[in-house]
Formats: structure tokens, sequence, C-alpha cells
């Protein structure tokens, strides 16, 4: 059996709205498409690791309306553990407002209700959730000081731990400590680099990644959207993703993530890893929507053996 997979972070309802492009400031423009489903960085992971096969346990705060209850019971209908996410009382839960354009790229703004009730003392109650966890993941659309506080706990629990820094912002020096492995995008790498945000190149990467470690991260990876992600721990390594028509990038570094970790609690090393989650990510980006747009196991195990460019070696996950 694999080993368990702890989510620690947020929930989100995403109303999303489909147009030719996103509009610019002061703009008003007709849209072609709307729909709304569960999301959140911390909730995709959550659901996409769920549905890669991964045994996942997920905590956060929902409020009392019905968005909460709908992110709760699209996490359980996967087999998510969410007797670690809590109802508060009177709040709203977090809304996501997402604007797709036709080629894909999307903006977001992010209300975070319920999320923003998750206090540090939360997490410390929360510790018998992360008994006997292998890998905890973390993002940044809490409060800041409940994601060192979830670092600290994942810690304790011997726990591998794994940083998406999304939204991206600065952080302490001691979350780059606190963390295993950080995976940020290319403009989140440059934002934590403290360099002004924009597109790199692979070897570019590369240098933002010797720039965060010099803070004392760990492992990076930095994914590169349609190019993969370029893996830097002792040495460096530009592993591409797989080509395919995007539709919707939403939720892709949320599911590279949760792919990224179901294949280390299968056992697998870093490099075979990343390609799992290159594949995973890869299938979600030709589907509309966050969660719904995850693929299933099933699914991404045969993308990568009818893509010999994705290949994995014998040992991979389902193999």
């Amino acid at each position: 059996m694999a080993d368990k997979i702890v989510v620690i972070g947020s929930l989100n309802m995403d109303l999303v709205g489909c147009a030719p492009r996103i509009p610019v400031v002061g703009e008003t423009i007709v849209g072609h498409k709307y729909l709304s489903e569960p999301g959140g960085k911390g909730a995709n992971q959550a659901h996409a690791a769920a549905k890669l096969g991964g045994r996942v346990a997920m905590l956060g705060r929902v409020g009392s309306d019905d968005f909460g209850r709908q992110m709760r019971a699209n996490l359980e209908q996967v087999g998510c553990d969410v007797s670690g996410l809590l109802t508060i009382p009177g709040a709203i839960s977090g809304i996501a407002l997402i604007f797709v354009a036709d080629t894909g790229h999307n903006s977001i703004i992010i209300i975070p209700g319920a999320n923003d009730r998750f206090s540090p003392a939360d997490v410390d109650a929360s510790q018998e959730y992360l008994q006997g966890a292998a890998l905890v993941l973390l993002q940044l659309e809490n409060p800041l000081p409940t994601v060192l506080a979830a670092a600290r706990a994942g810690r304790r629990a011997g726990a591998r731990v794994v940083l998406d820094p999304a939204p991206a912002r600065e952080v302490p020096e001691e979350l780059f400590q606190l963390c295993d492995i950080i995976t940020p995008n290319e403009t989140e790498a440059a934002i934590l680099a403290g360099l002004p945000p924009a597109s790199v190149n692979p070897e570019q990467a590369v240098e933002i990644a010797r720039k965060l470690q010099a803070r004392k991260a760990g492992t990076v990876i930095v994914k590169l959207g349609e190019q993969g992600c370029m893996l830097v721990d002792a040495g460096s390594q530009l592993l591409p993703a797989p080509a395919v028509k995007a539709v919707d990038t939403t939720a892709a570094g949320d599911v590279f993530n949760a792919g990224l970790a179901v294949a280390l609690s299968e056992g697998l090393d870093l490099e075979p890893a990343c390609k799992f989650a290159n594949a995973a990510a890869a299938l979600s980006v030709t589907r509309l929507g966050t969660q719904i747009a995850a693929p299933s196991r099933a699914e991404v195990d045969t993308f990568m053996a009818n893509n010999r460019k994705v290949s994995m070696r014998s040992g991979r996950p389902g193999g």
C-alpha cells in the first residue's frame, strides 16, 4: 500500500467564466461558458492525488454554506479522508473567480473566506492527523503563520514536506528550511528569488533555483508549463512534458504536485516521480475546469504507455 499523503491547505468554490480572451482593466466582454465547481489549491491537490491512487487526508476549513458542503462531498467521492476538514459556523467558504481565455490562459481573484480562519493553533491541534504521513503538501492560500505551523507539524511527524509557493509571495527563510521540496512555477520562482515576475527559460530556472537553495531551500522543481519541469537538486535536469493541446491550464500546477506526491508515496525517485507528474498535469490541461479536469490513475498510466517521451522505468507507479 502507498504511504499516506496529508494535504494542509485551502478550499475554494471556483466560479469560472470563459471568453475569447481575458478582459483588460475597465473592459467588459461577452463570454460563452460558465461553470462552478470545487477548487482551492489544497483541495485540488488532495482531490487529484486521491484520483491518482494516493492514500490522502485533507486538513482545512470551510464555511457553513452550500459551497462548503459541496466541497466536502467532492473530496469524499474520490476517497479522500475529510475527518480533519472542519466547518466554521456562520462563515462563508472560500471563493475563486476564474477567467479563462480560449488560449487556455487564466486570471484569478480569490476571496479566502473560511480559509483565513484556519489558524496555527488549529494546525497544532490537528497533529494526530499527521501520524504515519510520508508526505505533507502545503500551498500559500492560507495565512502564512498557518503554513509555517503546518510545515513545522510535518517535520514533527517525520514527513517529507512539499511546498507549492502559490500564490506567489515573499516567504521567510524558516519556511525554506522546513520544506524538503519546493515546486514554484516560473513566475513564482522569480518572485521568491527577489526578481521581477517573468517567464524564464530552463537555464534561467536553474539559476533561480540555485538562489533559492542559497536561502536553505532543498530540492527545487521549477514548473515550466508546456516545457515540463526543471529538477534541481545536487545537479539539474530538464524533464520535458508531453505535447498536448491546452484547453484550460487553471489547476495544472496542482495536478503536478498531486502526481509528484503519489509517485513519491509509492517509492519512486524524484526523476520518475516528476515524469509521472508531468504526464498527469499534461492530461489535465486538455480539459476545462479544475478538480473535474484531474485525470484518473488509469488515464495517466495509459497516456504514459502511449507516449514514449514520458515513459518511466520499470518501477513506475502501477507497474
